[in-house]
């Protein structure tokens, strides 16, 4: 019996992180249909927020929860290697507008990253993961919490520079 909940508290753990998976590559998939570069922006700038806050559940939580029990060092090193790469990109991406020679490019190369790395964790990571001895049920709870914290900061953030008038030169 305790197998049996262990394993609904895991997969509700990694099925919310396989839910953000499929909201980026819906992004992603959008951003090669759409034409105009107000579009793109707006896509861009929903993507960047999404994996900004699913990595920070990431590497602030899931991953040093699993860490200790999965046994396998290098793909823990791997993920928080691409998690580094994707910062990277995002970072220079908001430094971007849309009308940059290389603004399409950059995100295309994030999303191919964000894609690997989605693979990856499917495929590899979940599966040990849902095998860990871990307490399954706070990781959960303190997942959705923290991830309505940085909602909340995020759409705080984005009224704020929304109301803020433009400056003109």
């Amino acid at each position: 019996m305790f197998n049996k909940s262990k394993t609904a508290s895991a997969s509700s753990v990694t099925n919310m992180l396989r839910e953000d998976h499929k909201k980026v590559t819906d992004l992603f998939e959008e951003f090669e249909q759409a034409e105009d570069a107000k579009a793109k922006q707006r896509i861009v700038e929903t993507a960047v927020t999404e994996l900004e806050v699913h990595s920070k559940l990431e590497e602030e939580l899931i991953y040093p929860a699993i860490r200790a029990d999965i046994a396998d060092d290098e793909l823990m090193d791997e993920a928080f290697e691409e998690h580094h790469v994707v910062h990277g990109l995002i970072g220079e991406l908001k430094k971007m507008k849309p009308s940059d020679e290389r603004y399409d490019a950059k995100f295309t190369v994030l999303a191919e990253n964000v894609k690997h790395h989605i693979t990856e964790e499917e495929t590899e990571m979940f599966p040990k993961a849902e095998d860990c001895e871990i307490a399954w049920e706070e990781l959960y709870t303190q997942v959705m919490n923290r991830k309505e914290q940085l909602i909340a900061k995020t759409s705080a953030i984005s009224k704020t520079s929304a109301n803020r008038p433009s400056k003109k030169k």
